[in-house]
């Protein structure tokens, strides 16, 4: 159960409410869009057979159900979310496998008990860039790990490097009301851009070894309209037409135009810039 003392109590009513429920919407053609991603960040932690994995901002549990075949019966992972709407996903999806041992919990990983030194690893894809406080955040996600643990994740790197959000909502600027620049260290997808507050964050939650990596990867594979549809109702862009829904028809056209561009034979691909984080617990006490 969520305390509501979190600081994270903005970013919990979002997650339950609008923005939740559109990612259980698109649950399908968003796992299919950055499950590369992820992907590319789980073989940098390089999950062992029998250990135990807590999975932060799990969402609608397609890493946790990874991180659980890799495994193997003899481990367990546990994913764990803010957002009852996609955990409700989550725990409708079909196992891969047979006697997979994967949980999903109703948690807000900056405030509540993770449980004290009992997983060999922390994971995130995309999960982490939200917390009100995110050394208290990591700090109590170090704290569930077992001394030398080890902790990957997965997140943007800024805006002006990521066409696949960037590019769409440039084309619908000139069609909606100014947009008022977000603080680059407010929680949202784009918190973690910059390398050097990661590492502060991290050394400051008394993780060490902490290792952030450029990795660069074509995302999507959707076709034009299911591309559409996702530029459309997530991210900055999805904030502001909810905010003005009058502007759809013109921004949809315009945003349509600009992703004919990137239609290959393998469906829409745009370039998409990210850091893998490593860390280490090694605070003993």
């Amino acid at each position: 159960m969520i305390q509501t003392t979190s600081s994270n109590i903005a970013q919990i009513e979002y997650w339950n409410t609008k923005a939740g429920e559109t990612w259980a919407k698109f649950q399908e053609a968003l796992d299919r869009q950055i499950e590369g991603l992820g992907l590319a960040a789980m073989d940098a932690l390089k999950p062992k057979e029998g250990e135990h994995i807590i999975d932060i901002g799990c969402g609608c549990g397609q890493t946790s159900l990874d991180l659980g075949s890799r495994v193997g019966a003899a481990g367990s992972v546990v994913g764990v979310d803010i957002s009852k709407p996609m955990l409700e996903v989550a725990r409708r999806r079909p196992r891969p496998v047979p006697d997979l041992r994967v949980t999903f919990r109703l948690l807000d990983a900056e405030s509540d008990d993770l449980g004290g030194t009992c997983f060999d690893a922390a994971f995130s894809r995309f999960g982490v860039m939200f917390f009100g406080d995110p050394v208290v955040a990591f700090t109590n996600i170090r704290r569930s790990l077992k001394p030398s643990g080890r902790l990957v994740f997965v997140c943007w790197r800024p805006l002006n490097q990521n066409p696949w959000m960037r590019a769409p909502l440039e084309a619908a600027l000139p069609l909606l009301p100014p947009i008022a620049p977000p603080d680059p260290t407010a929680p949202g997808p784009f918190a973690f851009a910059d390398a050097g507050r990661v590492r502060s964050i991290l050394r400051a939650a008394e993780f060490g070894s902490v290792k952030v990596s450029p990795f660069d990867s074509a995302i999507g594979g959707g076709t034009l309209e299911q591309t559409l549809q996702l530029a459309l109702n997530v991210g900055p862009l999805g904030v502001a037409l909810r905010e003005n829904p009058e502007r759809m028809e013109a921004v949809a056209n315009a945003v349509s135009d600009l992703l004919s561009k990137y239609v290959t034979p393998n469906g829409v691909l745009m370039p998409a810039a990210v850091w893998i984080v490593s860390a280490h617990n090694e605070n003993r006490s």
